[in-house]
């Protein structure tokens, strides 16, 4: 699910030389993916969910239904 920030963020690295000072809006959009994520995660493996990620299909409704 961190795929598009992933690729995002090494994008805005490659740019701007290493700068990270240059790609900090890329560097917290990432944290806040995985954070997100990561709380889907740790929801379903206390609910008993397998699997505990979400597939790409319900990662998708899951974005669709917060708007």
């Amino acid at each position: 699910p961190l795929l598009k920030e992933t690729d995002a963020t090494t994008k805005c690295m490659n740019d701007n030389n290493y700068n990270k000072d240059l790609c900090t809006d890329y560097f917290l959009k990432y944290k806040n993916c995985r954070t997100f994520w990561h709380k889907i995660m740790m929801q379903r493996k206390r609910s008993g969910v397998k699997p505990e990620m979400p597939s790409a299909e319900e990662r998708k409704k899951i974005l669709e239904s917060m708007g």
